[in-house]
């Protein structure tokens, strides 16, 4: 197999959201000049890009995530998740225009995406009478923006937005959209400022998981595990954690348990998934499985190990540019008959600020839970495996995260597997 891992200790900025002055730092923490403007330049250029394709006259963002990526502004971020109510005015042409929660445009207006700020006219944390109330101001306000800054256009996108303020705006002449699903599109494919962003994300997350392995022991409970890899990614300039994928013993089988106060006996696998929003907001997603000693594996724990490292590398070894997602299906590792009721749901999956599109479902989910398309150079996606038989003592879980290239694909993920349980030269 022929894939090369990036150098992340080599010369890669760090781009801090809202970075004033341009004195970044590399991944050894040396400081050096960069522009994060150029990261910002480039996503909003691909946003932009997918308006003109959709004769777009605007968007308006509600989710943080696409707020993020248009203008690197950032508040809030676990609050506006579920409470929308920052909104950002994103036009083809002309001023972007932030409508921010009372008392904080402080946090975003030097940014040079951001053009105005107004205060936002939609507060909600559930449906309610000052909702109803609010949605024809709200309306009213975007559509004379549309028509100052819209050149004729009438067609405005929603990310995310109750249906109240979506009929508000329709009922001010304006054609709405959900693009949801066009925006991740289009966020899809990786500009170089954003792959660098990517790797010294996952080198604090890599840390992380660092400390978790050298806090396993007998008697640990998984949440303690957990505590110790949160705070280290917040040590490393990470932000949060999505999940709590981190579980032991016969909690292992199946997959998706949360770290609970079950403690770690000798002899039993750690397995844990990172799916963490690190430096940068970029997210980080790899998957190891450790044993705790004293003592040696069972012949039962390398053969599932094995299994789920060898469908991880096969997987990421057929991979190339060009070749569509339903061909990767069809090249996949076959799984074994009596570990596919518990296959992992998916082969590959995007990753960017979150996990991302797409998302290729095994051969016989594909139809299902898929829509093909193209490997194409500056994709990165996490390639996963689970191994684990219904009624099985334990599973492994195991995931890499890779950069689609010109010529192949490159590890970004490089944090080492335990040997114990692979048992190979090295």
């Amino acid at each position: 197999m022929n894939v090369e891992a990036p150098n992340v200790h080599a010369e890669v900025p760090v781009l801090r959201d809202g970075a004033r002055d341009g004195l970044t730092g590399n991944a050894d923490n040396t400081p050096r000049a960069f522009a994060p403007e150029a990261l910002r330049a480039g996503r909003l250029a691909r946003v932009r890009a997918m308006m003109r394709e959709g004769d777009l006259a605007a968007v308006v963002l509600f989710d943080p995530n696409n707020q993020r990526y248009a203008t690197g502004s950032r508040n809030m971020f676990g609050y506006f998740l579920r409470n929308s109510t920052r909104y950002i005015y994103v036009p083809q042409d002309g001023p972007v225009i932030l409508f921010e929660y009372p008392g904080s445009a402080h946090v975003s207006t030097h940014l040079e995406t951001i053009a105005e700020s107004r205060t936002s006219k939609v507060v909600w944390t559930q449906v309610n009478s000052r909702d109803h109330g609010a949605a024809r101001p709200f309306a009213q306000e975007i559509a004379d923006l549309v028509r100052t800054h819209g050149g004729g256009l009438t067609r405005v996108g929603l990310d995310r937005c109750t249906h109240i303020h979506a009929l508000a705006l329709q009922a001010e002449g304006l054609q709405v959209e959900d693009v949801a699903g066009r925006l991740l599109h289009a966020r899809r494919l990786k500009t170089p400022e954003e792959l660098a962003c990517l790797q010294v994300s996952m080198a604090a997350t890599e840390a992380a998981v660092h400390a978790v392995e050298q806090a396993i022991r007998p008697g640990v409970s998984e949440t303690e595990l957990f505590g110790t890899m949160y705070g280290e990614v917040i040590r490393q300039g990470g932000e949060m954690i999505e999940t709590r994928l981190l579980n032991s013993g016969p909690r292992t089988n199946p997959w998706f348990n949360e770290a609970a106060e079950r403690r770690v006996r000798p002899g039993e696998l750690v397995c844990l998934d990172t799916d963490t929003i690190g430096c940068d907001g970029y997210y980080s997603d790899f998957s190891r499985t450790f044993f705790c000693g004293p003592g040696r594996p069972s012949g039962y724990q390398k053969s599932l190990y094995r299994m789920a490292w060898e469908q991880v590398q096969h997987n990421i070894a057929v991979m190339r540019p060009g070749m569509s997602y339903r061909e990767l299906t069809e090249l996949a590792w076959p799984i074994p008959e009596r570990f596919y009721d518990r296959r992992y749901p998916s082969i590959v999956h995007g990753v960017g600020l979150h996990g991302e599109t797409p998302l290729v479902a095994h051969k016989g989910d594909f139809d299902a839970y898929s829509s093909d398309g193209i490997l194409e150079p500056g994709l990165v996606v996490s390639v996963e495996s689970y191994i684990g038989e219904v009624d099985g003592a334990e599973g492994v879980k195991l995931e890499e995260e890779v950069v689609v290239t010109e010529t192949g694909v490159e590890l970004i993920s490089r944090y080492p597997f335990d040997e114990r349980l692979l048992e190979r030269q090295v």
